[in-house]
C-alpha cells in the first residue's frame, strides 16, 4: 500500500509540474509515468537497501531511458519528458531542512544535510548525462 500510495503521489507531482509548464495536454500522462516510474525505482532501491544517492543515480538514468523512449514515439523534445520526470527525485526537502538548520544555529547538521543534497543532485545529473552517452553510442554504433 505504501509503494502504490508513493507511484500514485509521484505521478500527479509530475503531471502537475509538466501542467503548470504548458506541456500540450496530450502528453501529460507521459510526463507523470516517467516521474512514476522514476521514483518507483527509487523507492524500489532504498527498500532494498541501497543508498539515496546510488538510488537517485538509477532513478535519474531510467528516467532519461523513458523519457528518450517517449520522445521519439512522441516526436517531441526530450526535455518535455525528463524535466517533469525528474521532479519527484529533486531533493528539496533536505535542502529546506539544510537552510532551517542553519537558522537554528544547527551547523553541523545542516552542513551534513547540504552536502547530501549536493550529492543527490548531482547524482541526478550524472545519471541524466550517463544514460544521453549510452544512448549516443548506441546510434552510432548502429550507423
Amino acid at each position: 500500500m505504501y509503494l502504490l500510495a508513493q507511484l500514485i503521489t509521484s505521478f500527479i507531482s509530475s503531471a502537475a509540474f509538466s501542467f503548470i509548464f504548458n506541456v500540450p495536454k496530450k502528453l501529460l500522462l507521459h510526463c507523470g509515468t516517467v516521474g512514476m516510474i522514476g521514483w518507483g525505482v527509487y523507492i524500489i532501491g532504498t527498500q532494498i537497501g541501497i543508498d539515496t544517492i546510488p538510488a537517485t543515480l538509477v532513478a535519474s538514468f531510467f528516467v532519461t531511458i523513458i523519457s528518450q523512449l517517449y520522445s521519439k514515439l512522441n516526436k517531441t523534445p526530450i526535455i518535455v519528458f525528463s524535466v517533469s520526470g525528474i521532479i519527484p527525485l529533486v531533493p528539496g526537502g533536505i535542502a529546506y531542512d539544510a537552510m532551517r538548520h542553519v537558522v537554528e544555529d544547527q551547523y553541523d547538521t545542516a552542513v551534513q544535510l547540504a552536502v547530501k543534497a549536493f550529492m543527490i543532485s548531482g547524482a541526478i545529473a550524472i545519471g541524466l548525462v550517463f544514460s544521453e552517452v549510452i544512448n549516443q553510442i548506441i546510434r552510432r554504433s548502429g550507423r
